[in-house]
């Protein structure tokens, strides 16, 4: 395990470096930091997101699951709607575990040195391009605007790659795409107002713009992937605490094993935990058509597929987030998951290589 530099340095260099603009230099591994007080922290401070496509975070928060497991630990969770500021609160150090998409994971990766693991999967797919009625080609976008929940977050990096591969661009001029990043509401509300077109979104988003505002599915991003699997939300903890925190992080796994388990021994009972959870977050509750839609187009699974990880890298500056490939050596720690899923009787799940210097070079 690498040494992790001090909290003052990495938000130094958080603050030095343009979002995610640059490889990740080669952290220095020469001594791990030891476990402190057996292991189990006081407190850990979780994030997640009020989407259907966290519906491991919500589940094991609403049933209780975090907390049983952690037992003496206290729990503090901590809602975003966006994958940055995530990433931001986590580097800051006011959040030590968070679920988070799979580009701004490799993004804070990148942007720390090194100094957070990716420890495991949590839900795949759930993300479509849907659009007005009227667009049915990817060429009928030129002169559109396209919503994305936020800038380098994982859908907006999966639409300006897309973008390329079908010879279009984002940009202003009249043959370009716009692409407006918007908060999840704020693009139904635009959708509806007419002011924008579509919106390349994670569930339960793009249900609502085709079940409640009249939206058609132009593409679902499952389509562009091997037997339709990438990886939507990840589970993803600061190195240190990790380091620090080894029985508390374990404890987290467990409680989120079991969210998973609940959700496919039960899938309605899931659903109505889900809806009650994103009732108390944002206020409002799915209708149910739009949360089985929603539940349908999402698979709920410990594994990060971590071997896309590499390609998802590779997106990035496709998509021109980054510059250069991030060096994802180090990048995946799944140790800690597969202890719990061999004590569950469940198969390991594999790291790609990605847990090892040169991982994916």
């Amino acid at each position: 395990m690498p040494r992790l530099r001090p909290l003052a340095v990495i938000i130094a260099a958080v603050t030095l470096l343009a979002a995610a603009a640059c490889s990740r230099a080669e952290p220095d591994r020469s001594e791990a930091v030891a476990p402190v007080a057996g292991g189990v922290a006081q407190e850990v401070r979780l994030g997640y997101f009020p989407n259907v496509t966290h519906a491991p975070a919500i589940i094991a928060v609403e049933q209780g699951l975090f907390t049983a497991e952690l037992g003496s630990t206290t729990l503090t969770p901590q809602t975003f709607n966006a994958g940055g500021d995530a990433v931001n609160a986590l580097l800051g150090g006011s959040l030590d575990i968070t679920y988070i998409g799979s580009g701004p994971a490799i993004n804070a990766f990148a942007k720390s040195e090194g100094a957070v693991r990716l420890v495991a999967g949590a839900t795949e797919g759930g993300a479509q391009l849907v659009v007005k009625p009227e667009i049915t080609s990817p060429e009928q976008l030129r002169g559109r605007t396209i919503a994305t929940p936020q800038l380098g977050n994982t859908q907006d990096i999966a639409l300006k790659k897309w973008l390329n591969a079908n010879g279009l661009t984002a940009g202003d001029g009249p043959q370009d795409v716009k692409i407006a990043n918007l908060d999840n509401p704020r693009t139904l509300d635009a959708f509806r107002e007419g002011s924008v077109d579509g919106g390349w979104l994670p569930e339960p988003w793009s249900s609502r713009l085709v079940l409640d505002a009249g939206a058609s599915v132009l593409l679902d991003e499952r389509t562009l992937w091997p037997n339709g699997q990438f990886p939507t939300t990840v589970v993803l903890v600061r190195a240190e605490f990790l380091q620090q925190y080894p029985e508390t992080v374990r404890a987290v796994l467990r409680a989120h094993l079991k969210a998973i388990d609940l959700a496919e021994s039960d899938p309605a009972k899931a659903q109505t935990i889900v809806n009650q959870g994103l009732e108390k977050l944002t206020g409002n509750t799915l209708a149910a058509p739009v949360i089985e839609r929603a539940f349908q187009n999402i698979t709920l699974a410990p594994d990060p597929l971590a071997s896309t990880f590499p390609q998802l890298a590779e997106d990035s500056v496709t998509a021109g987030i980054t510059k250069s490939p991030t060096d994802l050596a180090g990048f995946v720690d799944v140790g800690p998951l597969n202890t719990e899923l061999q004590a569950a009787g469940a198969p390991a799940v594999d790291a790609a290589g990605l847990d090892k210097p040169g991982g994916n070079s």
